[in-house]
C-alpha cells in the first residue's frame, strides 16, 4: 500500500466507515508522519423494529457524536454495490446519505472505496475473506488479535486506505 503521510508533523484523524442501516462499522485512525495509530473502533448499531426514519437518524447521532470526539479531518467509506438484495442495497444508501452529509457539514476530505478496492490495498486480493482482512489489519496495526466484529474490521481497512490517499 502505497502512503501519503502528512507532512511537517501535521497530526491527520481518519474516520472510516463501513455503511450499514442494521449496523454501521467505525474506525478513528491518527496518522502522524508515518506512524498510524488505531485510536477508536466499533459499530453503531439501530433496531430492526424502529421506523427508518428514527433509525437513519440514530446514525446521524452516532457519526456526528464520534466527529465530535475526535474531530476527523477525513472521512473514508466504502461506496456501495448492488447485488443480489436490492432492497438492503436502498436502505444501505439511505444509510450511506446520512453519513456523507455529517462529513460534508463538518468540511471533511471525503474518499470512497470499492470493496474489492479496499481488499486489494489490504491483503493484495481483491477478493480475499474476511478473516484474511482482519488478520491483515491486525499485522499492519500491530494489534494482540485480529478486531471483531466484521464491520468493525472493515472500517479499519477502510480507514487505512484513506491514509494512504488523504491529502
Amino acid at each position: 500500500m502505497q502512503h501519503n503521510f502528512p507532512k511537517n508533523g501535521r497530526i491527520s484523524r481518519i474516520l472510516g466507515i463501513d455503511p450499514g442501516l442494521a449496523t454501521t462499522g467505525f474506525a478513528i485512525l491518527e496518522v502522524k508522519n508515518s506512524e498510524i495509530e488505531l485510536k477508536d473502533f466499533g459499530v453503531f448499531l439501530t433496531r430492526k423494529g424502529d421506523p427508518l426514519a428514527e433509525r437513519l437518524h440514530q446514525i446521524s447521532k452516532d457519526v456526528a457524536e464520534i466527529c465530535d470526539t475526535w474531530n476527523p479531518h477525513v472521512l473514508s467509506i466504502e461506496k456501495l454495490i448492488f447485488v443480489k438484495n436490492v432492497t438492503n442495497g436502498l436502505l444501505v444508501t439511505q444509510a450511506r446519505g446520512i453519513i456523507l452529509e455529517n462529513a460534508v457539514a463538518r468540511g471533511m476530505q471525503i474518499l470512497e472505496f470499492m470493496p474489492t478496492e479496499v481488499k486489494a490495498n489490504i491483503t493484495g486480493n481483491g477478493r480475499a475473506p474476511k478473516i484474511q482482512m482482519q488478520k491483515m489489519v491486525q499485522k499492519i496495526l500491530h494489534l494482540a488479535e485480529a478486531p471483531t466484529p466484521d464491520d468493525a474490521a472493515d472500517a479499519i481497512a477502510i480507514a487505512l486506505c484513506g491514509a494512504g490517499k488523504e491529502k
